[in-house]
């Protein structure tokens, strides 16, 4: 269990990078607009629900280990809360935005959905941090 509890964030902050860094810039640098569009839609929507399922499973380890809530598992839920608002509350804005409808506008929505992400990554980088200095408990 501590070599998951090592691991989990560091994996998950690798898939993070990956589709910032490398998913998504390729799929708009080798498809037409609309496909990558389509493309990163579907790497989202697998990033969306991987980010519902990895903070609960950190935060399930982590009370094997200690009792109480401590920075760990606030920074997975943070990521957890980045999750739910950037994907779950403004991705649907995004579409309605594509069709005109909506208060506010496809970039301005864009931008929002960006920075939940970012701001995710963060938080999912710090817990990998954290974790990689996690000493092995004597149990």
């Amino acid at each position: 269990m501590q070599t998951l509890r090592v691991l989990l964030p560091a994996l998950w902050a690798g898939v993070l990078l990956g589709v910032a860094g490398i998913a998504a810039p390729s799929a708009f640098a080798a498809l037409a607009p609309s496909d990558a569009g389509k493309v990163v839609a579907h790497v989202w929507r697998i990033d969306a629900y991987l980010g519902l399922v990895l903070p609960l499973a950190v935060v399930l380890i982590e009370r094997r280990f200690v009792r109480g809530l401590n920075a760990t598992m606030l920074l997975a839920l943070g990521a957890l809360f980045c999750t739910v608002a950037g994907y779950f509350a403004v991705q649907p804005m995004l579409a309605a935005a594509r069709q005109g409808q909506g208060p506010l506008g496809f970039g301005q929505l864009h931008a929002v959905s960006v920075a939940f992400f970012s701001l995710k990554t963060l938080l999912v980088l710090a817990l990998a941090w954290r974790a990689a200095a996690v000493r092995p408990s004597s149990s």
